[in-house]
């Protein structure tokens, strides 16, 4: 059910532990998916205090370990569950995974992050590998799939691909997002379209990336 007065925000998870410990990645027994970093905790609940009292209905946020971590400590702040969508997954560019990657079932991460609404079906799908017409594709359909259907207010957490493909979807066109760890987009529907409120906005952390990471 579209709604006439909505805003859509879209954030990016915390700072991931690869980023700080590269080394991890040739251990690691889900290399394409880390966990955050302890960095990346605070700025998560940093997002969580900042987001507390905007009237979010719903989050959404892709399936992967750092996108759900980041998402549950928001949802703790905010007293809500969260809807695990495909649709809003990590591009998955061969030149980064050189395999798709491997990720937590939907029960191992329920038993982690009890707020995970395991009676929820993701509305698109990613599939590997991908390019960036795709990535761009996808995260565009699945942003304005989520913001057609359900006509609450809306968080969407997910990757560095994922926050400017759901933005540009929802607003069109190539608009610049600072898509930097635990940025925040806003968007708002107005009665002509889409309105780009916040373009990546970092102001809420403590500490912030000098140079934006994708992988």
């Amino acid at each position: 059910m579209v709604s006439p007065s909505q805003t859509v925000w879209i954030a990016r998870h915390g700072n991931r532990y690869d980023f700080v410990n590269p080394a991890w990645f040739k251990t690691a027994p889900r290399p394409y998916d880390p966990h955050l970093s302890e960095d990346g905790i605070v700025q998560a609940r940093q997002l969580g205090d900042r987001l507390r009292n905007e009237g979010i209905g719903r989050i959404f946020a892709s399936p992967f370990l750092r996108t759900v971590q980041t998402a549950h400590l928001v949802a703790e702040a905010l007293d809500l569950p969260i809807a695990l969508e495909a649709g809003l997954s990590e591009w998955l560019n061969p030149c980064w995974m050189h395999e798709e990657p491997e990720r937590l079932s939907l029960a191992a991460l329920k038993e982690r992050f009890p707020r995970v609404d395991t009676g929820y079906t993701s509305r698109a799908i990613a599939s590997y590998p991908e390019s960036d017409t795709e990535v761009a594709v996808r995260t565009g359909e699945t942003a304005r799939l989520l913001a057609e259907e359900f006509c609450e207010d809306l968080l969407l957490v997910g990757h560095g691909a994922s926050v400017i493909g759901t933005a540009r979807g929802l607003v069109g066109g190539t608009p610049d997002i600072n898509a930097a760890l635990c940025c925040l987009v806003k968007v708002v529907r107005q009665s002509q379209g889409w309105e780009l409120e916040l373009a990546g906005d970092t102001s809420h952390l403590s500490e912030t990336e000098s140079v934006v990471r994708f992988n």
